[in-house]
């Protein structure tokens, strides 16, 4: 199934900006450091006036956290689709019940990390559905609202597998499979970031924390700058 113009068309930004709110994401491949550098812009903005929100996927609400547990201990393997319905529903749930209310306060920034992109890279590339499938998935309220900016922390296998061994922590469902599988994602992440190069910004995370944290701040102060 080829990915369609209207497709596209389907998405929209909430209309929040006029009341200085926004919607961002973090995306990134395992040992890219999205919980560091979030943790840092969440500080960064808090000192610029802004107050912050910040949910993971699957979780945020009661539905989501208890899905987030049975998807991430889960062993054997699950049903592409199934997966993809999942944080769907768990992203559903989280846009009505907390952010789209959150946006409503003024000077308000909800973070997210991940979003749509990662169901796109892990079950639209990484189980074999399409990106097709799920932009398909995605096509109707609340489920076809998208961040205004996202993040995407890019790092290459080696660097992925250097600092999850340095982690020293036990694996997850995902974490568990083979190197040709990260290798998908890493490229379907970079197919993404073309897709929606408005919003995507690619920040290259083999750096520094110090270069990457800093590198973050500047693409959010260029984005405000061009709004």
């Amino acid at each position: 199934m080829q990915i369609t113009q209207k497709q596209f068309d389907n998405f929209q930004v909430p209309d929040t900006i006029k009341n200085k709110s926004f919607f961002v994401s973090f995306e990134g491949f395992e040992g890219a450091g999205k919980s560091t550098i979030l943790k840092y812009f969440m500080e960064y903005l808090k000192t610029q006036g802004f107050n912050v929100v910040v949910f993971r996927e699957p979780g945020g609400t009661e539905f989501g956290e208890k899905l987030r547990d049975a998807i991430l201990s889960q062993r054997g393997k699950l049903s592409a689709l199934a997966e993809a319905y999942l944080f769907a529903s768990a992203r559903a749930e989280l846009l009505e019940k907390m952010i789209f209310k959150k946006l409503e306060e003024p000077s308000t920034v909800v973070i997210l990390d991940r979003f749509i992109d990662s169901s796109l890279v892990y079950q639209g590339v990484g189980a074999n559905l399409g990106m097709s499938l799920i932009l398909e998935i995605h096509s109707h309220y609340p489920l076809n609202y998208l961040p205004h900016l996202t993040f995407l922390l890019d790092i290459d296998l080696e660097t992925s597998r250097d600092r999850m061994k340095k982690r020293g922590t036990s694996k997850d469902y995902f974490e568990l499979q083979d190197d040709e599988y990260f290798k998908k994602l890493i490229e379907g992440y970079r197919v993404v970031a073309q897709m929606f190069a408005n919003r995507v910004k690619i920040i290259d995370a083999k750096s520094s924390e110090v270069i990457v944290k800093d590198r973050v701040i500047e693409c959010w102060q260029r984005y405000l700058r061009d709004i």
